[in-house]
C-alpha cells in the first residue's frame, strides 16, 4: 500500500511509461510504479484484508489508517483556515500495490519539501503539515536481490561502485504480472518469506540479544539451524521453533556446513573456538566459521589462522544495529575473509539484515565495525551531555528534544533514545558495556595506527563511570546516568 510523493528532484521519471513515484506504508520503500498497477484504497481494503494475514500487510494497514486519522483530524482543524480564496490544496490518493510488486529501492530523501506532490490530480486525502510525526522520513534500505536485499562488495583496492552509483540507476520500475489476485504491501526485509534459504546445515552460537533475533529469522525462513548457548536454557524456544540443540561447539561445527557465531567480547569469541570442546575440535575441510562478534582485528586475524589450519573456510561478519533491528532483520553485515563463504551465506544474510557489505581481506570488518561503533557511541555520550546541560541550566529537555528532531541531525536513533532516557526506561538494546568495550577497541587500533582519537577517548572515560554506577546491564542511554550523578 502507499501514496503518491514527489521524486527527488534529480531523479528522472522512466520514459515510456505512465508511472507515478510512490511511497510505501511500512516499510519506507519508495519506487517508480506503473499507472494500471494503482487501486483505490477504500475500493479495494476489505477484500485485501480478508487475503492477506501477514504481519506486514496488517502493519501496513495500520500505517495507512494512521495517516488517514491524522489526515482527517488536520482537515478538521484547519476548517474555515484555508488560503485568502477558500481554497483547499488537493491531496493525493493512497493506492494499493499488486503483491508481486516488490522489486524497490528505497531513497533518501534530500529534503522535507521534497514530500509535497505537486502534481494537480484530485484526491481524497490531505498531506500532513509540518511538525513532530507529521511528515514520513526518507530511509536507506537497499533492495536485496531477492529483490528485497543489495550485497556491497568493497574491498581496500576496488573503488565501491555498487555502493556509490546515482540513485536513478539503481531504482528499477515495477514490472506488471499479469493475473495477480493478490495485494500486499511492498516489504525491504526478508520475513516475506520470499527467500529460498541455503541447503546447507546451519549451526548458531550464542543467543544474546542480537543472536536471538538472527536465530529466529533464520528459522522463520526455513533455514535448519543447530542451536547452543553457554546458559542452555535460552535454547528451548528456539527448540519449539523448530532448532536443533547441539551440546557443545565442537558437536555444533562438527554436524553444520556453516557455523555462525555471536557473542560479547575477544576473550568469549577466543574461548568458544580454542577452549574445551570447542568450535576448532569440530573443524574439517570445507567446514565454515563465521564470527559475527564485534571483536578487534586481531582476534579475527588469530581465529582465522586457527580455523583454516583446520582446512576449514573463515568468514568475519559483525552486524550494525541493534536488538530491535536484529528481531526485524535489518542488520546491516560487514564481511570480510573468504569470499566464497560470503556467498554460501547469502540466504542468510537476507534473512537477518537488510544490506551486506564485503569488505575484503579478514580483519577489515572488525576495523570498521569498530570505527562505527565508536562513533555511535561518542554521539550517545554528547547527547546526554546535551540533555544533561538543558537541565542544568534550566531548559526543557523535552524541548530540546524536539527542537533537535526538526534539525539535520533529526534520526529514529536520537529520538528514540531521547525519549527513553526521559521516560527513565533503559531496558538494553545495545548494553552499555558493549559499546565501552567497542570505544576501548578502537582506542587501541587508533593507537596502533598512531591516529588520534581524543573524542572516543572522552567518551569512553563517560562509559566507565556510568558502568562504575552499575549500568553495565542497561542500554547504551544509561550513559546519561554518569552525568546526573
Amino acid at each position: 500500500m502507499a501514496r503518491k510523493v514527489s521524486p527527488p528532484k534529480d531523479l528522472k521519471k522512466p520514459r515510456g511509461k505512465k508511472c507515478h513515484f510512490v511511497k510505501f506504508f511500512g516499510t519506507e520503500d519508495h519506487a517508480w510504479i506503473k499507472v494500471e498497477q494503482l487501486k483505490p484504497y477504500h475500493a479495494h481494503k476489505e477484500e485485501m484484508i480478508k487475503i492477506n494475514k501477514g504481519k506486514r500487510f496488517q502493519q501496513a494497514v495500520d500505517a495507512v489508517e494512521d495517516f488517514l486519522k491524522k489526515a482527517k483530524g488536520k482537515e478538521q482543524n484547519s476548517d474555515g483556515k484555508g488560503d485568502s480564496k477558500g481554497k483547499k490544496t488537493p491531496n493525493k490518493p493512497l493506492k494499493i500495490l499488486d503483491e508481486d510488486d516488490e522489486d524497490l529501492s528505497a531513497l533518501k530523501d534530500p529534503s522535507e519539501k521534497d514530500l509535497a506532490d505537486s502534481d494537480p490530480e484530485p484526491s481524497t486525502i490531505e498531506r500532513l503539515g509540518a511538525g513532530p510525526g507529521s511528515g514520513f522520513k526518507w530511509e536507506s534500505s537497499p533492495v536485496k536481490d531477492d529483490p528485497h536485499f543489495h550485497h556491497f562488495l568493497l574491498s581496500q583496492s576496488e573503488k565501491p561502485a555498487s555502493s556509490m552509483e546515482p540513485i536513478s540507476k539503481r531504482l528499477k520500475i515495477i514490472e506488471e504480472v499479469t493475473g495477480s489476485t493478490s495485494i500486499q504491501a511492498a516489504d525491504s526485509t526478508a520475513i516475506n518469506g520470499s527467500i529460498t534459504p541455503t541447503d546447507k546445515r546451519i549451526g548458531f552460537l550464542g543467543l544474546g540479544l542480537m543472536g536471538s533475533g538472527i536465530v529466529s529469522n533464520l528459522l522463520k525462513m526455513g533455514h535448519v539451524v543447530t542451536v547452543w548457548n553457554r546458559t542452555a536454557e535460552k535454547c528451548d524456544l528456539f527448540i519449539q521453533e523448530g532448532a536443533r540443540l547441539g551440546r557443545t561447539p565442537a558437536e555444533v561445527a562438527s554436524m553444520c556446513d556453516i557455523t555462525f557465531s555471536c557473542v560479547s567480547d575477544p576473550k568469549a569469541a577466543r574461548d568458544l573456538v580454542l577452549g574445551p570442546s570447542g568450535v576448532l575440535q569440530g573443524i574439517r575441510p570445507g567446514k565454515c566459521y563465521v564470527e559475527m562478534s564485534t571483536v578487534d582485528p586481531e582476534t579475527i586475524t588469530e581465529l582465522s589462522q586457527v580455523i583454516t589450519s583446520r582446512g576449514g573456510r573463515f568468514l568475519e561478519a559483525p552486524v550494525a544495529g541493534s536488538q530491535q533491528l536484529s528481531n526485524d532483520g535489518m542488520l546491516v553485515i560487514l564481511a570480510a575473509g573468504d569470499r566464497t563463504v560470503y556467498e554460501d551465506c547469502s540466504s542468510c544474510f537476507q534473512a537477518m539484515g537488510k544490506t551486506s557489505f564485503f569488505l575484503g581481506e579478514a580483519g577489515n570488518a572488525a576495523r570498521m565495525m569498530l570505527i562505527l561503533n565508536m562513533v555511535q557511541g561518542s554521539f550517545m555520550a554528547t547527547i546526554a551531555e546535551g540533555l544533561t546541560l538543558a537541565q542544568a541550566t534550566g531548559q526543557s529537555q523535552q524541548t530540546f528534544l524536539d527542537i533537535l528532531c526538526q534539525g539535520q541531525m533529526a534520526s529514529t536513533f536520537v529520538d528514540q533514545k531521547c525519549q527513553n532516557i526521559l521516560q527513565g526506561n533503559f531496558k538494553p538494546d545495545y548494553y552499555l558495556k558493549h559499546i565501552q568495550k567497542d570505544l576501548r577497541l578502537a582506542i587501541s587500533m587508533g593507537d596502533m595506527a598512531n591516529h588520534p582519537t581524543p573524542m572516543a577517548a572522552a567518551a569512553n572515560e563517560v562509559y566507565k563511570r556510568a558502568k562504575a554506577l552499575d549500568q553495565s546491564d542497561n542500554d547504551i542511554s544509561a550513559v546519561y546516568r554518569a552525568y546526573i550523578h
